[in-house]
């Protein structure tokens, strides 16, 4: 596809949003800044690229395994060959994170 990821924000209340992404293979999340704090839950499988300022990084997701990250990040995600759909939760408001993995796995 070549395309940007469809998203789709589910909540957003002031205290969280929540946003649905689907990526068919090659769609990407253009560069963008992450003002919160986050957590990303894959529904599927994944495998893309994470471009940030100091360069490329393949990465792997697990369904059903989340990870976080923190406000600041500064990046673009490039889907791989298969479809990729993921959640991911902004913490808008300063209540406190879950405790999980700072990033996914790399391949």
């Amino acid at each position: 596809m070549n395309g940007e990821a469809r998203a789709t924000v589910q909540v957003d209340d002031g205290g969280i949003r929540v946003t649905r992404y689907e990526l068919g293979p090659g769609d990407r999340v253009a560069w963008h800044r992450h003002e919160h704090d986050y957590l990303v839950v894959p529904i599927t499988d994944g495998t893309f690229e994470v471009v940030t300022a100091d360069g490329r990084s393949a990465q792997r997701a697990t369904a059903g395994e989340p990870y976080r990250r923190g406000a600041g990040a500064e990046h673009e995600l490039v889907n791989g060959e298969q479809p990729y759909t993921f959640i991911e939760i902004e913490f808008v408001s300063s209540a406190s994170t879950a405790s999980a993995p700072t990033h996914p796995r790399s391949s």
